[in-house]
């Protein structure tokens, strides 16, 4: 962990697929000036396969630590918190590629980034004030992704079941699950836990005043 005297937070949202990790970014987010806070999403950074042939891209593994641009991202979590503006990619889930354009992004007091693999890498965890892991039972985070996946991104509902079985359960047990014995906070329930983002609010809070005072 980084020293505490940086002005600006950065504080990692992990857990499974489906787990209401973005939720409770939300939820942290809502207590806080819009120009205080920035969120960043870990899928954003998934390497660009645009190279490849659909087929070969649908083929890739994209739960595995491998697919993504970790150094990209902490690149750009290290330009906010000196105060730089980044420039966060913006990845197309229908076509597994990088959009041409991407998303300016002002630094703010709290820098939240979510991820399922977000705790996995420890170049990541370095950066992080607060390490933060969601922990949603297996079969509420499967009925989430499989609407999700339908809904969002042209699935259909046998192909996200094979997706399930053959590659996100054996990678969540793999690396998503032990990642979580790095978090500085575990919470059950995702955004239905009020009390633990209270909590974590308050926390936040506190750092914020002790170095503002310190300023």
């Amino acid at each position: 962990m980084e020293s505490s005297r940086s002005r600006i937070l950065i504080i990692g949202v992990a857990g499974g697929t489906g787990s209401g990790k973005t939720t409770v970014a939300i939820r942290v987010m809502e207590n806080f000036k819009d120009d205080d806070v920035v969120l960043l999403h870990h899928d954003s950074y998934y390497l660009d396969r645009s190279h490849l042939p659909m087929r070969e891209r649908e083929a890739i593994n994209y739960d595995h630590p491998s697919a993504f641009e970790n150094d990209l991202l902490l690149e750009h979590l290290r330009g906010l918190r000196r105060g730089d503006p980044i420039q966060a990619p913006i990845y197309d889930y229908k076509t597994h590629t990088r959009m041409e354009r991407t998303q300016a992004i002002g630094s703010a007091r709290i820098v939240l980034v979510e991820g399922i693999l977000v705790l996995e890498d420890p170049r990541l965890r370095e950066v992080m004030d607060i390490r933060l892991f969601i922990d949603t039972d297996a079969d509420i985070r499967f009925i989430r992704r499989l609407r999700r996946d339908v809904r969002e991104r042209n699935r259909t509902p046998d192909s996200v079941m094979k997706q399930y079985l053959e590659v996100v359960r054996p990678m969540h047990l793999q690396f998503v699950e032990p990642s979580k014995r790095h978090a500085h906070v575990v919470i059950p329930e995702g955004g239905y836990n009020r009390v633990a983002i209270d909590l974590i609010v308050t926390k936040i809070k506190d750092i914020l005043a002790v170095e503002g005072n310190r300023s």
